[in-house]
């Protein structure tokens, strides 16, 4: 394929979208550049800008929210909505599509939820901080998985497996914690409106309607009245993602025959000497077009667009103005509260000893199976990886509590413990690829 200049030049850039850990990277910028903001000269800058206020509506009808409240309750809408369609495709036809495949990372999952939980609850027992019990029960999964791919290339596929299917059975429980327990001041009305889109939407599925459009444009009427309603508007992106069709129009076999047919009649029309397709060429490019998008689902044609906007947008922008931690030089001093404790302990010991207990129960009692060619060392790193709360626990932390000060006292433990988690993750990962990698050269040399 011929190569334009622009391509060239945008090549670099690609490449490095396209590796693993990329995501992980840019939204770790995106935290630095919040720290490094909010601790420099213009400080009184960073708060302002979230503050600023953006509208949207038509004559009296007008959605009026600071800029903060727009990324927070409405990109991360769409960041749900991504979480809703990996959750559906998994449960369809991936890691959680059987009771078998789902037992360990559920299970496990649900000890990296239950076992934080408890301990935050201790630290903060009686007290109004009690609320914020659901910031250490999530794992990010772009840190984690960034992380995973750091630490070596000889961790087998299986322990990356599983810690993706982990990681989305965290999130499923997250977004339950939050429509169940960070939801206040429910209004009928608009959920009530909700509802009529979001059977619309369900309806058109039954239908066969595949259009993108349909279902970004109902769903943004479901968004809405969620947002109108009182329960976090984010739940509306994870209903409408499932609502979403993920069958194709023409089998694997079916698009394999006729996609070498048309390719036949268009090697037939190949001109001679020209730059140019000729009309029946370029209709027969249609029809491929036409059957190509026949043979993709909408669930993961839309999941496949949204995820680079996710990854390198959405996510960062979250960190960027949720994560601006002042640092004095009392900052460890000012760790020692029941909060930060609470998140600090329940991510870097809860998530540890609840996805390991939970794990080590079920292979145990042979209530699931071991992942294949992985090690309890493997566990023990993606069990302390597991301890990376960042987005969703930041994300928590703002619905919790209305107190700021509680919900900095949240932001210092979780910054601190992602940190900590993620490093001691990355060395237990980091031996045990380099013990693999030794082991199989003396398999090799023998």
């Amino acid at each position: 394929m011929t190569k334009s200049p622009i391509d060239h030049l945008i090549k670099p850039v690609s490449k490095f979208i396209q590796l693993e850990y990329t995501s992980g990277i840019v939204l770790l910028a995106g935290v630095l550049v919040a720290i490094l903001w909010v601790n420099s000269p213009f400080a009184e800058s960073y708060h302002h800008i979230w503050e600023i206020k953006f509208s949207l509506g038509f004559n009296n009808q007008m959605l009026s929210h600071p800029l903060h409240l727009w990324i927070n309750d409405g990109l991360m809408a769409v960041f749900f909505f991504v979480i809703g369609l990996e959750l559906k495709r998994e449960f369809l036809a991936g890691e959680l599509s059987t009771v078998k495949k789902a037992a360990l990372p559920m299970v496990a999952a649900l000890g990296g939820m239950l076992v934080p939980a408890g301990i935050y609850y201790l630290w903060n027992h009686g007290s109004d901080a009690s609320h914020g019990w659901g910031i250490p029960m999530a794992t990010d999964i772009a840190f984690a998985l960034a992380l995973l791919s750091i630490a070596g290339k000889h961790i087998p596929t299986s322990v990356k497996v599983f810690l993706s299917a982990l990681a989305v059975a965290d999130d499923l429980g997250a977004v339950l914690v939050i429509a169940f327990f960070y939801s206040a001041d429910i209004k009928g009305e608009p959920l009530m409106i909700a509802g009529i889109f979001l059977v619309a939407l369900i309806i058109g599925n039954a239908m066969g309607i595949r259009h993108s459009a349909f279902y970004l444009l109902l769903g943004f009427g479901v968004w809405v009245g969620f947002l109108l309603s009182g329960v976090h508007a984010t739940i509306a992106g994870v209903l409408v993602a499932f609502t979403i069709p993920a069958r194709t129009q023409v089998d694997e076999n079916r698009y394999s025959t006729r996609l070498r047919e048309l390719t036949y009649e268009f090697e037939r029309e190949i001109p001679d000497c020209s730059v140019l397709t000729t009309p029946s060429q370029h209709e027969t490019i249609e029809r491929i077009k036409r059957l190509s998008l026949a043979a993709q689902t909408p669930l993961q044609k839309i999941e496949y667009a949204l995820h680079p906007w996710v990854a390198f947008l959405i996510m960062p922008l979250f960190a960027l103005a949720n994560s601006g931690v002042v640092i004095s030089s009392n900052f460890f001093s000012s760790l020692v509260n029941p909060v930060s404790m609470g998140v600090f302990s329940g991510l870097v010991i809860g998530k540890f000893t609840g996805v390991l207990l939970f794990t080590w129960i079920m292979v145990k009692t042979g209530l699931a199976d071991f992942p294949h060619r992985a090690t309890w060392r493997h566990i023990f790193g993606v069990s302390a990886l597991a301890g990376i709360g960042f987005t969703m626990s930041l994300f928590v932390s703002a619905l919790a509590f209305n107190n700021p000060d509680m919900v900095e006292q949240a932001k210092y433990g979780i910054l601190l413990a992602s940190l900590l988690a993620g490093s001691i993750g990355t060395i237990i990962l980091k031996a045990s690829s380099k013990s693999d990698s030794q082991t199989n050269n003396v398999v090799t040399q023998a």
